[in-house]
């Protein structure tokens, strides 16, 4: 009877769920070749499906397979994974598997100080920097990929009507259109109306040039919809409500890490001088977003972008499959 056990955190809401055994060995000499092999590999992508969907997972559900890092630069590697298959960034996995390496001893960490994971993911080298006192995880700054402006003001026809939308990249290509674009606000109580728009949007967009990413076609194609409320400014800058809408009409509870990075690449100009967007997310939880310096990628202006947030473990855990079982996973939303 195959048997996988977990650590699942959540990071501001956003469950994640990290598989430490039970897994073969995924063929790949890069991460970004283990997802073409993972996502190509029915047993594999079983794997997933066991843990991702009902009952043992949920149509939200969101975790990942450890894998070895590209070279020793990097303490980890890893694939992202979500109920329909394997994402090419994720910024609340991120600072999850920051807090995990440290809280595990998988990273030998300064108890009363900063430690950097370094983490090999599809889209490139990331960083957690895990911040502790007293030998404890206070929070995690998230370093991302370079991030860039694809497309600005951009009319989109879109089943539910014509908006405009700027398109973004942040590790993953996101749309971002205000939610009153499509008359709603980012709110619990209109959540099945976001996940509409949003899909809308990656609809309307699917093979345009816009979803096409500049450098590597493996990262093409628009991620996320990220739906948004301007809110009144704080003193160290904007603050706006988001609810990223992404896969096929998942809803990320948390302000979403890598589209955070795509929404401070949108935003660089007013957060020049070292300014600070508050990025809520629709569940009331809260990431900190800054750029952090300007770079060149694919042949675009791009920011460097880092964002703080934390992640707390829900439990540890031991799946199995009864070989009897006629449900080994499945989906109802």
């Amino acid at each position: 009877m195959p048997r996988y056990t977990t650590v699942d955190y959540h990071t501001a809401g956003e469950p994640f769920r990290i598989v430490t055994g039970g897994l073969a060995e995924i063929a790949g000499t890069t991460v970004a070749q283990r997802r073409v092999t993972a996502a190509a590999s029915q047993p594999v992508d079983r794997v997933r499906q066991l843990l991702c969907h009902e009952p043992r997972g949920h149509a939200d559900m969101y975790g990942c397979f450890l894998v070895p890092p590209d070279d020793a630069g990097a303490d980890l590697g890893v694939l992202f994974w979500h109920r329909d298959g394997f994402s090419t960034a994720c910024g609340h996995g991120t600072i999850a598997l920051g807090a995990w390496a440290v809280e595990s001893g998988r990273v030998a960490a300064d108890p009363d100080g900063d430690t950097d994971v370094r983490i090999d993911v599809p889209s490139g080298r990331v960083t957690a920097r895990v911040h502790c006192r007293a030998g404890a995880v206070e929070s995690v700054t998230f370093r991302n990929v370079p991030s860039y402006v694809l497309a600005r003001g951009l009319r989109l026809a879109t089943e539910l009507g014509t908006v405009t939308v700027d398109v973004s990249y942040g590790g993953a290509i996101y749309a971002s259109v205000p939610a009153a674009a499509f008359g709603l606000t980012v709110t619990p109580d209109r959540h099945r109306e976001l996940i509409a728009a949003g899909r809308a949007v990656q609809l309307a967009l699917a093979g345009t040039e816009a979803a096409r990413h500049p450098g590597d076609d493996r990262l093409s194609g628009v991620y996320g919809t990220i739906l948004y409320d301007e809110l009144p400014a704080t003193e160290s800058g904007p603050r706006q409500r988001n609810v990223t809408v992404f896969a096929d009409g998942q809803v990320d509870r948390s302000p979403c890490g890598s589209g955070t990075s795509a929404r401070l690449a949108l935003l660089a100009d007013e957060l020049a001088g070292g300014a600070v967007l508050t990025h809520d997310s629709i569940v009331g939880s809260t990431f900190l977003g800054r750029v952090v310096g300007t770079t060149e990628a694919d042949g675009r202006p791009a920011v460097h972008t880092e964002i703080d947030g934390c992640a707390y473990r829900t439990g540890e855990h031991a799946f199995t499959l009864d070989p009897r079982d006629p449900l080994p996973g499945f989906v109802l939303r």
